[in-house]
């Protein structure tokens, strides 16, 4: 499912584009089947003389911060596979590009990301009856973490 998320949407710090659709999923207990599923389309023209990545652009990166805020389980519902689950992340974490390694993310800032969402989602798959240690683990792995199975039996 793809959401085209507007520079006025962006702007306002619109988020509705994406409420009406979680929120109809919370409602009719469908939530289960977006796993994985979402991506944003961004339309935010910039002037062809500006090399700033999205996540690079301030407005941008108060939008998602304000999304992470109302939703900070939404990473649940990311298209991991195709590359929004990383542009999330580098949204929401300090980061640098570099030419061979590509994005460089602040250790310390990507580990409390990690951790606050191991923590959030634990308890949400949970609350939702989906148990998400696997897809917790997955989540972590996919940014550099091995969680241990004991770590969970801490959490719970």
């Amino acid at each position: 499912m793809k959401i085209d998320i507007t520079q006025a949407d962006i702007f306002n710090l619109d988020l509705s584009p994406v409420s009406k659709l979680v929120e109809d999923w919370l409602s009719t207990g469908s939530i289960a089947a977006q796993e994985q599923q979402l991506s944003f389309t961004i339309d935010f023209p910039q002037e062809p003389t500006d090399p700033r990545e999205l996540s690079e652009i301030p407005e941008i990166r108060l939008w998602y911060i304000r999304l992470d805020a109302q939703y900070p389980w939404i990473v649940f519902l990311l298209d991991w596979k195709g590359g929004e689950f990383a542009r999330y992340v580098a949204m929401l974490v300090p980061h640098e590009f570099h030419r061979t390694e590509g994005i460089q993310y602040n250790p310390e800032a990507l580990e409390i990301f990690v951790m606050q969402k191991v923590f959030i989602l634990t308890n949400w798959l949970e609350k939702q009856g989906m148990g998400g240690k696997a897809r917790v683990q997955g989540m972590a792995k996919m940014l550099g973490y091995e969680l241990e199975d004991d770590f969970f039996t801490l959490i719970k």
